[in-house]
């Protein structure tokens, strides 16, 4: 048997653990703080519910489970191998979370302000920052269309973060009504702007000239290409687009947005329009941002509008926008880091004898009582060398039991 976790997972150490539940339970903290609620939701979803969730490059990622006895027999008796498959794992919390709020709406309110924090699948490539299982820490907002609903998301997500001592970050900020405004004046026809917005998500990768040869291979035509180059290589302010994308109101609310969300951030961050932020997901209808780190490349947080989701179903329109935090990918950094718990408890041994059970233990309950977390162990036959692989596991000191009451403290 192999002793190694599955490609694209990962088993974590104590001290790895300790990190993951701090950085969890900080984001969890801050979110409950802004009246947020947290939920759970089963990993396991209908097929049917995910292959119509409009999930981008992410439906073709999906963990498919097989269906069991007689009707898998049947499955495959039929050839068919659409049909071997009836459930799935969750490829992220926003499907779920949607088909949640549709179940059980009339139990909540609205806008319901959700939280959750909550491992999801997808069928990566394994390697440095794509994991196949993986955890995300989402915060939502169902049932309203006010701008209000963007802005607190931008700031309680940013809040979280400050508290992380992730470094500077910029939060960038676009709508997916202005850049399909730009792609319409610029002669991109309306079934093309899809995979167009594919391409656009490439920029930082592959370039202008990149993205502008993989255009006019998909079939957009050259004038089209040019004039969507020019724009989007000259100068990218919502100023300059006054006029050139026919979404006046959501320019005026992007632009209301990022100004009060730079208000709030006291120069802690920045808030940026980015006309290039595409975001891969194709369930978002409107404003789209994401955090990227001034220091560690990639994107740390992410989310959008999906005014859609909700009502696929519920058959009616129900408003809703989430950000989520790159919770791995945090981890990462901060573990590369030597990232130091603040304010953590100190850590304590008690070694004992096996005929000094209840006495040990009763000496641990009162250093516990004094704030110290407190672990009973057999004393070692060797204990020198035993302390030395106490302190590596993050131990701040022992106790003999029978040798004092006062804990020894390793020299720091």
């Amino acid at each position: 048997m192999k002793s190694t976790p599955v490609k694209g997972t990962a088993d974590y150490l104590p001290s790895q653990t300790l990190l993951r539940d701090y950085l969890q339970g900080v984001i969890l903290d801050t979110y409950r703080a802004a009246g947020f609620e947290r939920i759970l939701t089963p990993a396991i979803e209908d097929m049917e519910n995910l292959e119509k969730s409009d999930g981008g490059d992410n439906l073709n990622l999906m963990f498919k489970i097989l269906k069991r006895g007689e009707k898998l027999d049947a499955a495959l008796q039929s050839g068919e191998v659409a049909s071997l498959s009836d459930l799935g794992l969750r490829y992220d919390l926003t499907l779920p979370l949607s088909r949640f709020y549709a179940n059980n709406r009339a139990k909540l309110l609205a806008p319901f302000k959700c939280i959750q924090i909550d491992k999801s699948y997808r069928a990566e490539r394994p390697q440095k920052g794509r994991m196949r299982e993986f955890v995300q820490c989402d915060i939502d907002i169902i049932g309203s269309e006010s701008p209000l609903c963007e802005l607190e998301l931008i700031h309680t997500t940013a809040a979280a973060l400050l508290k992380l001592e992730i470094g500077s970050f910029t939060v960038k900020v676009n709508d997916r009504r202005v850049l399909r405004g730009v792609l319409r004046e610029s002669g991109i026809a309306p079934e093309q702007m899809d995979t167009v917005c594919v391409s656009l998500d490439k920029w930082d990768k592959i370039g202008a000239d990149g993205v502008m040869a993989e255009l006019l291979e998909k079939g957009v035509s050259s004038e089209a290409a040019n004039q969507l180059k020019e724009l989007l290589t000259g100068e990218q302010s919502i100023e300059a687009l006054r006029g050139r994308c026919g979404e006046e109101e959501a320019l005026a609310r992007l632009e209301q947005l990022i100004a009060d969300a730079n208000a709030l951030s006291g120069g802690a961050y920045r808030v940026a329009f980015d006309l290039l932020l595409v975001r891969g997901q194709g369930y978002y209808t409107g404003t789209v941002f994401e955090i990227q780190s001034d220091k560690f490349r990639g994107s740390i947080a992410g989310g959008g509008r999906y005014d859609g989701l909700v009502g696929k179903f519920t058959g009616e329109n129900v408003p809703a926008v989430g950000f989520s935090i790159g919770f791995e990918r945090i981890f990462q950094i901060l573990e590369s880091q030597g990232f130091s718990i603040p304010d953590r408890k100190k850590r304590a041994a008690v070694f004992a004898s096996d005929d000094q059970g209840a006495e040990a233990v009763r000496l641990a309950d009162r250093l516990r009582e004094t704030g110290l977390e407190v672990s009973v162990l057999p004393r070692p036959k060797k204990l020198g060398k035993f302390l030395g692989k106490l302190e590596e596991q993050g131990f701040d000191g022992y106790l003999v039991c029978g040798e004092g009451e006062e804990v020894r403290w390793f020299e720091k």
